[in-house]
């Protein structure tokens, strides 16, 4: 289970969190812990939480934007974003097929309240899978020129 999450540095980061129901919330916190625990073990020391798109946003020098968002027109749905022009969820799809649910090349996809769903609490999750593709992602640049980003 990952550790806690680290303050928030901009409030207005923090006021999107506090604007989404309290369940919404709680699972894209939980995607922000999963995001500060992946860079923290790479050793990435320049992770910067921002708003892009009006959603919590997170960017670093060597890797890709991830952002963490839900949106009313999907209600039962939220998910990690990333960058659609890298090969990132074309590679996430190969290595990962039947542990996530994909939005074409920009999201991994999580049900609410789906109870026949495995994502349905952030214990069913597969975290290492999914730490798996966040660290790819905060590393995209380093290695975006290797075969399946040297998976």
């Amino acid at each position: 289970m990952p550790s806690s999450s680290p303050q928030f540095e901009s409030i207005s980061v923090s006021k999107v969190f506090d604007s989404y129901p309290d369940v919404v919330s709680e699972k894209l916190l939980f995607l922000r812990q999963l995001i500060f625990e992946t860079a923290s073990e790479l050793g990435i020391n320049d992770l910067e939480e921002t708003l892009k798109w009006g959603e919590p946003s997170f960017l670093t020098k060597m890797g890709s934007t991830l952002r963490v968002a839900w949106r009313k027109t999907y209600p039962n749905e939220y998910g990690i974003f990333f960058n659609c022009k890298t090969t990132l969820v074309d590679t996430f799809k190969e290595v990962y097929p039947e542990q996530f649910r994909f939005e074409g090349n920009r999201a991994i996809l999580f049900c609410i309240d789906d109870s026949n769903n495995y994502n349905n609490d952030n214990s069913k999750i597969p975290i290492e899978a999914l730490k798996h593709c966040i660290a790819l992602s905060l590393t995209y640049h380093s290695i975006k020129h290797q075969p399946m980003l040297g998976i």
